[in-house]
């Protein structure tokens, strides 16, 4: 299931900057683009404005022009939408044309620490298999086994086996790991927070292992190894350019 509407011309496009380039230089550059599209906003045809000067943008991000109209009629948009995730969307788009994507280097996530610690074991490790790069571990071949600590006073450790094979994280138990796939590398005992912390690259092993909140049976440099295989997202990132 997808967004093919069934026309083979929409089998295989062009990606959206080499789309939009060729289109502007059909069109006879972007000047020609912008001079029409400048007549058409003030006919108020907001929709498409907004529409084909998007493929200046894409073209050239730095076209200071092309962007400030696109953020105008976006804007007129936003004002007239009924719908509030839509204007948000429109005046987001106008907001990021005219000040550029906010720079929060380092900055991976505005949710709650508490609610973060309170994520069960298989959704962090879940997160951490979104996370993987894939073609980064390919070739790689880890066995590791966690337990997480402090998840209730009756409860003791949770433990659990990870393991990465051609450039796949999955989980499961340890016991049957063990038994099917042999001992682990490494032991983990880690919080979750702690666990999350490194993953995310908020803190270090170093510095866990020094809170006495994540400690190391076997050879640590394995699991050092799979937490460099998780790529980080950005916080903030381009909805309306490139």
């Amino acid at each position: 299931l997808g967004w093919f509407d069934a026309n083979p011309a929409h089998l295989h496009p062009l990606p959206p900057v080499e789309a939009s380039t060729k289109l502007v230089e059909y069109m006879g550059g972007s000047e020609a683009v912008l001079q029409r599209a400048h007549a058409d906003f003030d006919r108020g045809d907001y929709r498409w404005v907004a529409q084909i000067v998007n493929a200046v943008v894409f073209a050239d991000p730095s076209n200071q022009q092309a962007r400030d109209l696109q953020a105008a009629a976006l804007e007129q948009l936003g004002f007239q939408a009924e719908s509030g995730p839509w204007r948000s969307f429109y005046l987001t788009g106008a907001l990021e044309l005219r000040n550029g994507t906010p720079n929060a280097p380092g900055l991976r996530s505005t949710t709650n620490p508490d609610v973060l610690a309170a994520m069960t074991p298989q959704m962090v490790l879940d997160n951490c298999a979104m996370k993987l790069n894939g073609p980064l571990a390919a070739d790689a071949n880890l066995e590791i086994d966690i337990a997480f600590a402090g998840l209730g006073e009756s409860d003791g450790d949770h433990l659990i086996r990870v393991w990465v094979t051609r450039g796949v994280l999955q989980y499961g138990d340890p016991d049957h790991a063990t038994a099917r796939r042999g001992p682990a590398a490494v032991s983990v005992r880690s919080t979750i927070r702690a666990f999350l912390a490194v993953t995310s690259e908020t803190s270090t092993v170093a510095e866990e292992v020094e809170r006495h909140t994540m400690s190391f049976e076997g050879d640590q440099s394995v699991f050092e190894s799979f937490v460099g295989l998780l790529d980080q997202f950005d916080l903030f990132f381009p909805i309306i350019e490139p």
